[in-house]
Formats: structure tokens, sequence, C-alpha cells
């Protein structure tokens, strides 16, 4: 019965408490009187948990329990911030007043009353509370059992896609010719045109593939600037241009290119986008091509009499759906097969509705609980004339209480974002939407409830890293809506929108409001408000356009003032400024800011709470001066800096190691013993500058010695420093022999020394990058890289001829080639090694022949294998 959201407020409470014990002292009965007293809450509600109610009296109860678990943590976090500062100072005593002990014992009376409040509800109306319904799983079941992450199956879409990639190929005009795809939501329509994007047919016909995702909230010149930055790396020099002016850089960059483009233009629903896009094509009779999709079928036939309308898939396609979602590469258990083609048929050819309910059966063999999820399935759904959020609905019940938060989170981000994993991941660790459990980090066990999402089908898997985890994810559209409207309802977070009648957004509820999400374009009317909340824990700003947001100073500081108690600041779309009342923003758990910055300065040493540090800069410094004690932040997992940090000397006040996880980018210089030894629990570091002196100084790599949880390591020459000869050191596999991930870019070590890497006894994936290293020819010594997974080589300039037979990389499994021009051919012997399947070449058409080879050869042995080429 306990709702997700009321067992998360009043857990996330408890810790509060119980983790500032030593900033209570000298008020401890007032407040350890209030913590048994969340304690006894926070037991009956977990207890709670295994029981179901339609009871109205029970939902305004919730509300009870919100409102006060809220006001206690008002209290509580300005207590924190007086007790933090008397401390600092040296002073000894009692500082506070009597009416604020007065207030907190207050609260605990409180709670005690909600707390026997919720006992009577239950004892008193027993027949309206009954164990949960047959649809709910036991807790065991939970865990979707984890392998690996597999791109999604398309099925059903194989005759469709060849009908409009033979459209988009041949056409009807050398001109530009729009093919739109148009049908209902969840149909497939995104899907059906990534499946056609990433057809290696379409890269030989198309010099460019364009992505743009549209959407209903859209602007013209920030569709421009998404066409425009697959052109240029310098998208900066045209933020002030028109659209105008737009249209004629686009079109001037298409035409000295010469080859074809395909724009795709994802969720359209007006035709001026459609008609702004074919602005920037030159009429150079290239046959340029546009494919879109859209739910507006007068839309569809506005762009092309002849739209391609998607079907719904047959009954054998929608089990064939199912089948493979539900159990991946497994075999689909006999005697399941009638429960699952009665139950695909319930979703009336939709895909959307098929995953989800594959989402909810996978991991499940029990006959008993096909039978309860499709009569489930039956009982809601009669006819055609059904709410998608029924599906979404069973496939979030199913959820563990720390998942639904977790998934209800994911719409804080805007309709059709890409959302990166890591981000993601480090939000709901500030928002403490994960909690501890023994032998896994608070990193790991999210990044299990992200994967998990993705094995529901509730998430949609984007790009994945080279190791095979997410990189990027998303939501299906029908999936935020549900995650807006339901995280509203448990006021888990509130979106600043103006409203059908153009009203000044502001927040709607002060009481139960605690985190807000805007966007841009709505800012100033909000900010004009001058809102003041002292309960708002989160503000997030995010945003796709490629341009920041100027705000003016005032602006920038009245988000400081008027969240005094925030925990999560998001703002990177926005140029930030520092000011006094941010420096007072105690509680700051997650900072994501970007403006002119030249420095950090040492205010953020007070920021006791600070996890996770975002830092992107547009200065012209060539580094960024680190003079807040980071060292003595105890709390600080991640520091990510868009250019090197000079980080300062550890000082002695505290003997206790730092807690950093990831320090990315930092300057070779800062690369020193006590630094590494203060950081001995890095998992992540990336350096960048003039590796010739950090690679030759006897202070510089060998340092690297000190970091015993090292996995993934990037070094990265300064391009002003690549003259500089750099020689691979012999010991190298020594000082590193934890990394299982090297990156490695404008190096320029001689190949020769490439076997030293090979000694690397856990490494998984190496990336060589920017001429990593130089010369005309590679033949890697037998019997090195034995854990290699991952190769990937760019921009390897020199490189003519690469020799190696299947004893050279016994574990590869895939291989990415870009820009190697002058490259010859690809090892034949390559085809003959076992985990050999994907291999992506771009720019790299010498050797194109002999990865046709390899081709060729796996699957004459019927062995999966995946090869892209891309021009």
């Amino acid at each position: 019965m306990t709702d997700a959201g009321v067992n998360f407020l009043v857990g996330n409470l408890l810790d509060l408490l119980s983790g500032n014990i030593d900033l209570i002292r000298g008020v401890d009965d007032e407040f350890k009187n209030l913590l048994e007293e969340v304690q006894r809450l926070k037991a009956f509600l977990d207890d709670d948990a295994k029981f179901h109610s339609e009871s109205s009296l029970w939902d305004q109860l919730v509300k009870e329990i919100q409102k006060m678990v809220h006001k206690s943590e008002d209290v509580i976090d300005k207590f924190l911030i007086q007790s933090k500062l008397h401390r600092d100072k040296n002073k000894v005593g009692r500082f506070f007043d009597v009416g604020h002990m007065a207030v907190v014992r207050d609260l605990a009376a409180n709670i005690k009353d909600i707390h026997e409040k919720v006992k009577k509800l239950r004892q008193d109306h027993t027949d309206s509370f009954s164990p949960k319904p047959l649809l709910d799983i036991p807790e065991k079941a939970h865990q979707v059992t984890q392998g690996p992450l597999e791109d999604d199956e398309v099925v059903g879409f194989d005759e469709e896609a060849n009908e409009v990639m033979k459209r988009l190929v041949e056409g009807v005009s050398e001109s530009v010719d729009i093919i739109p795809v148009v049908g209902m939501a969840g149909l497939g329509k995104t899907t059906l045109a990534r499946k056609i994007c990433n057809d290696s047919k379409l890269s030989f016909e198309f010099f460019r593939i364009i992505w743009v995702n549209v959407g209903l909230e859209y602007k013209i010149k920030d569709i421009y600037l998404t066409i425009l930055n697959f052109f240029t790396k310098h998208i900066e020099d045209h933020f002030n241009e028109d659209v105008d002016a737009l249209a004629k850089t686009i079109c001037g960059f298409m035409s000295e290119e010469g080859g074809r483009c395909l724009i795709v233009l994802d969720d359209v629903w007006v035709a001026e986008v459609v008609d702004a896009v074919k602005k920037v094509f030159p009429r150079n009779k290239k046959g340029h091509r546009i494919m879109l999709t859209t739910r507006d079928g007068y839309l569809a036939t506005y762009t092309n009499p002849d739209p391609h309308n998607l079907k719904l898939l047959t009954p054998s396609n929608s089990f064939e759906l199912l089948e493979k979602r539900a159990f991946g590469n497994g075999n689909f258990p006999v005697e399941l097969v009638e429960l699952g083609k009665n139950i695909a048929q319930r979703c009336w050819g939709v895909p959307l509705a098929t995953v989800l309910i594959a989402g909810l059966l996978r991991g499940l063999r029990n006959k008993s609980d096909w039978v309860r999820v499709e009569s489930n399935v039956s009982q809601r759904l009669h006819n055609k004339d059904y709410d998608f959020a029924l599906f979404i609905e069973m496939s979030y019940d199913r959820l563990p209480q720390e998942m639904q938060t977790c998934f209800l989170y994911c719409g804080i981000f805007p309709r059709g974002f890409d959302i990166p994993a890591w981000k993601l991941i480090r939000l709901w660790i500030a928002e403490g939407l994960i909690k501890p459990q023994q032998s896994s980090t608070l990193e790991e066990i999210a990044e299990r409830h992200l994967n998990d999402l993705v094995h529901r089908n509730l998430v949609i898997l984007l790009q994945k890293r080279s190791d095979g985890q997410i990189k990027t994810c998303r939501l299906h559209d029908m999936l935020h809506e549900f995650c807006r409207t339901k995280a509203a309802n448990k006021w888990l977070f509130q979106e600043i929108c103006t409203t059908v009648d153009n009203a000044i957004p502001s927040i709607q509820d002060s009481d139960t409001c605690r985190r807000l999400c805007i966007q841009p374009s709505t800012l100033n009317d909000f900010l004009s408000t001058k809102p003041s909340a002292e309960h708002v824990r989160s503000f997030y700003c995010f945003s796709s356009k490629q341009k920041q947001t100027d705000l003016s100073p005032n602006d920038i500081k009245l988000i400081h003032k008027a969240f005094p108690l925030m925990r999560v600041l998001d703002v990177e779309s926005l140029k930030f400024l520092f000011s006094k009342d941010f420096n007072n923003l105690f509680h700051l758990r997650y900072v994501a800011i970007s403006g002119d910055f030249k420095a950090l300065p040492p205010t953020f040493g007070k920021f006791w709470n600070l996890q996770t540090l975002i830092l992107n800069t547009s200065t012209s410094e060539p580094t960024l001066d680190v003079k807040a004690d980071i060292w003595n932040m105890l709390q600080l997992r991640h520091l990510y800096t868009s250019i090197p940090a000079k980080l300062p000397s550890p000082t002695i006040t505290t003997g206790k190691p730092s807690c950093l996880q990831t320090l990315s980018l930092v300057a070779p210089e800062s690369c020193k013993k006590d630094v590494f030894a203060k950081a001995c629990f890095l998992k992540k570091l990336s350096i960048r500058g003039q590796m010739a002196a950090f690679f030759e100084s006897r202070g510089g790599i060998s340092n690297l010695e000190e970091l015993k949880c090292l996995e993934h390591l990037k070094l990265l020459n300064d391009v002003l420093y690549m003259n500089k000869t750099i020689h691979l050191p012999a010991t190298f596999f020594r000082l590193v022999r934890t990394v299982n991930k090297l990156t490695l870019a404008n190096t320029r070590f001689s190949w020769n020394e490439a076997d030293k890497l090979g000694q690397l006894e856990s490494l998984e994936v190496l990336k060589l990058k920017q001429n990593a290293f130089v010369g005309n020819s590679w033949k890697p010594e037998i019997g090195g890289f034995r854990q290699l997974q991952v190769l990937w080589i760019e921009s390897s300039a020199e490189l003519e001829s690469w020799k190696a037979s299947d004893r050279n990389f016994p574990m590869l499994s895939h291989l990415v080639l870009i820009s190697c021009d002058k490259l010859d051919a690809l090892p034949i012997d390559l085809a003959d090694l076992p985990n050999f399947q994907e291999m992506r070449l771009e720019k790299t058409s010498k050797a194109i022949e002999s990865a046709k080879a390899i081709e060729k050869k796996k699957t004459s042995k019927s062995i999966k294998f995946k090869l892209t080429i891309s021009c």
C-alpha cells in the first residue's frame, strides 16, 4: 500500500538525521526523539508496502505524511547550516534559541501522531486493505536477469525498411525529395527511421546522414544549428547569425562537399519545419532527401501525396517481438507459447504495447505468473480503445519502490532529450534515490537500476559505450508523459511551463514542490516573478540547443537567492556567475554549470556535502586554477572540468583519503605523488597537456602507481606539443596494471612501442586517437593484448600496413577504424577470432575490400557478424 514517493521521503529524512549526528550535539534529546519517531514510521511503511488499498483516507494520509516530512526536512536543513557555521567558528556552547528547539519537539510529536493515524487507519478499515493483486510478483523476481545489453530487436520492419530505403535511394526527383513516415503513437516510426539510418547500404548512397529531433517545442534556428553542427567544429561562430544566414551557411557546406545529403526529421508536428529545412539544400540536382516521422496524416500528405503509412504488426510479428524482448536470445518455453500468443494478440499489433508487456514478463519462467499477466491484460483491455498508460502502469507497478522513483525521475529531462547515462546516475545519487548496499558502490547500484529499466523496455537504449554499457538513453514520448504526470501527482518534481492562457509560470504548491525543471525559453518569465522558495531542493534547466542562454547577472543571482536550501543545481544551458548568495548554498550535492570561469574559487571548499561538480568554461586560459581545498571536501566523488584543472596540494588538516572516483580533466603538472596518494580511490582519470614532460619526469607518470583502483585512463597530449618526441616507459604495464580502458591521443608514440600496451593484463578497451601512434607499419608481437575486447584506431594518418594473426588479440570482439586513409588492408586472420562480432569503418576506403572479405569468411561459418561502412 505504501506509496513509493512517501517511503523515499521518509527514508531520506532518516538518512539526514542519522548522518548528521555530530552536528546536533547539545540538542541530543530533541533530535533523538525526532529520529526515533521517523524510524518507527519508516519501519511501519516498509511493512505496509505489502498491502494494497483503494481507500481515499489513505490518499489523504499520504499527503499529510509528505507535508510533515517536508517540514521536518526544512527545519533540519536550516539547523544544520547554523550548526556547521557555529562549529567552524570554534565557538563553544549552545547557540540556538529555545524557540527553535520547540519546533523540533513539535515535529517529533506530529510525526508520532501521523504514525498513530496510519496504524489506526489500517486497524479500523481492515476490509479496505488486502494483499497486493496477484500481478505483483514476489520480491526475488523483481530483479530482471541482466545479461549483456543488446541492441533493440526490430521485428516486422524489414519489408517496410526496404521500401523506404528504395524511395530514399532511387526517389522520383534529382532535386530534394521528401519521404514522410506516418503512424499512430507507439507504432515504431522512430525505431524504423533509426533502423534505416543504421543500415550500411545507406552510408554508400549519402555523404552525410543528419538526425534532428524536432518535437513540439521546436525553433527553426535551433534546427539549423543542429544541422550545421554536422559540418563544422566551430558552431559557436554561427550563434549570432539569423535563420536566413544559417540556411545559406549550411547550403554552402553542402555545395563544397558535393555529395548527397539525407536529413531525418524525427517527430514533426507542423509543416513550417519541413519548409524551412528544404531551404538549406543547394540546387545542384544531387538527389538530396528528407525523411520525417509524424503522427499527423494531413502533414504527411502536405509534404508528399504518397506518404509511407506504417502498418500494425501481424500477430506472428507481435509474438516474435514479445519473445525476443522477454527472453532475449533464450528459447521461449513450450508451455508458455499459447499464453504468449494470447498476450501478444491483446497488444493489437502496436510495438510499444508489446515491448512494455514483454518488459513486465522478462525474467519470469513460472507459468502461473504468465497466467496472471494474461488475466490482468484481458481485464483491462477489452478492445482497441485502450490507453497506453494502462500498459505503462502495469510495468511501473511491478518495479521495486526504489526503482519506481528512479524511473519517474527520468521525466525531469525534456521530451525527446538524449540522456547521458553518467549524468542520470550522478543525479539519482545526489537526490538520495540510491540506497547503499554492501559490497557495491552507489554508482554500481545505480548502473544496475538503469540497465534493469532498459531490460524492462521502460527506457530506450540509444548508444552503448565501448565496454557495452549504456552511454545515452531516452524515454519514449508516451512514457515521458506518464513520468511527468505521475511525478507531479506524487510531488516528485514540477515542470515550470507557460500555461494555455500564456500566464507567467510560477510554483504551484510551496508545501509540496521540492524539484523544479524549466526550459530556458521560460526562465526569464519565471524569474520576473522574483520567486522565493526555501522548500525547493533541486533546480534543473536542460536544453539540447547548441547555444547557451544568456541571463542578466541579477537574474542569475536571483536563482541563488531564491532557493537557499538547494541540493542539486544543473544549469549547464545558462551562462553562470558566482555570487555571495551562491556561496551560502551549503547543502549542494550536485553542481553542473557553464561560464567564463578562470578558477574554482576557495568558497567551494565550504560545500561539505558536494558529491559531483561539473564545470564547463569558455575561458581562453589553457588551465583552470582550482583554489578550493577539494581534499577536505570528503563527499566529493566526481570532478569534471572542460579544460585541464591545476589542483592544489593536499593539506594536512585531515588524514582521511579523498573519496574522489573521477578526475577529468587534470593538468599533467598536478599529477604529483601527494595528490594521487590522497586520491587513492580514483577509478577514472583524464590527463591533458604537455605529456612529454609527464612521461619523462620521475615525478610524472611514475606517480600513477599510487592509484591501486584505477580502471579508466586517458592520456591526451595537447596539440601544441605534438612536435616533441614521447616514449612509452618499459615499466608502463606495472604502473597501470589495474586499468581496463585506456585512451591515447596526439602522443605520437612509435608503433614499435605498442607491444608495451599489450602487456597490460587487465586491458579490455584500447582507443588510439589522433596519431596516438605514428609510423607506416604495425606488427604486434604474438601473445599480447590477451584480454583486449575493443580496439579503436582513429586518425592514424601514417599507418599503411597492419599485420596480425588470431594469436594477437584472442578476445577481440569489436574493431573501429576511423580516418585511417592510407591503411591498405585489415589482417584477414581476424576472421578466425572466435569472439569477433562487429567492425566499423569510417573514411577508411582502402581497407573496405579486406573488411568485406572478413565479413564473408565469418558469415560463411554461420556466425553473426555486423559490418558498418561509412564514406
